[in-house]
């Protein structure tokens, strides 16, 4: 008697988001090939959900905003694939980086893959810039057991997973990071004192040379080493802005400690 061929793993992109409609059709586009499309809104106040339904994706809604990992751990409770893949609303993946998903899915493999990115900042593809080790983003879902983490989140692993096998999908994952001046002050403010109140927690000293040391050590690694100074004008704000980040984070642990929160809406 002939065995019927072995179900072919399924896969589940998963995305947050919150007032992203200017790009959560791209977005979701670039990830139509997954068996399914979920979208964690946040509370949006424009056209996302609407959009996102058109496009194809399942949505839920929670609006009561608690940190990144709470709601990448939401996401998994409602993700129904074999693997699942996080993706951001300001990402679009390429036809290379789709086809390294697929087999990735296809091999069934109990490991963790990372993402290589190409930042685009201000309307611009920073080519020359080198982004560096990307962040996890694919998994055998039965691994997870959610996230922790308001910021800069991490995934908490079911026992025996921790020490999985980890790999690299070397197709690009566009990254639009920052598209205006505007939106990359408002984030400036969001993750430094989400940064400052994780420190805080940790009881980690700040104070402004602190600031200094960080934020300048942060742009010579960004726009020299990492090639940033070949990107030009936007190459130069993109690295600018992670500095101020990093500038900012340190005098907020100092200044603003007594009333640091990790309750920093999106």
């Amino acid at each position: 008697m002939t065995q019927a061929p072995a179900a072919r793993p399924t896969l589940t992109i998963g995305v947050l988001a919150k007032n992203e409609a200017h790009r959560i059709e791209a977005c979701l586009r670039s990830a139509a090939f997954a068996d399914q499309l979920l979208v964690i809104d946040s509370g949006s106040t424009d056209a996302t959900v609407a959009r996102s339904q058109a496009a194809g994706a399942t949505v839920v809604v929670y609006p009561d905003w608690q940190g990144f990992g709470v709601q990448r751990s939401r996401l998994l409770e409602h993700a129904t694939g074999d693997f699942v893949f996080f993706l951001d609303a300001d990402e679009v993946v390429t036809p290379a980086l789709q086809a390294q998903i697929e087999a990735a899915v296809r091999s069934n493999e109990a490991a963790v893959w990372r993402v290589c990115w190409r930042m685009v900042a201000y309307g611009h593809e920073l080519k020359a810039y080198r982004a560096g080790k990307g962040p996890e983003r694919l998994f055998r879902r039965d691994m997870l057991a959610g996230y922790t983490g308001v910021v800069h989140e991490e995934a908490v692993f079911n026992p025996g997973f921790a020490e999985a096998p980890r790999h690299v999908l070397r197709g690009k994952l566009l990254h639009h990071s920052r598209e205006t001046v505007r939106g990359s002050l408002e984030k400036l403010t969001q993750y430094a004192m989400l940064g400052a109140a994780k420190r805080a927690a940790l009881g980690k000293r700040g104070g402004v040379l602190r600031g200094m040391a960080g934020g300048t050590a942060m742009f010579l690694r960004l726009y020299v080493f990492r090639l940033g100074f070949l990107c030009g004008g936007a190459g130069f704000l993109y690295c600018y802005f992670v500095a101020l980040e990093a500038f900012f984070r340190y005098a907020a642990l100092h200044y603003d400690r007594a009333s640091l929160s990790s309750q920093v809406g999106r």
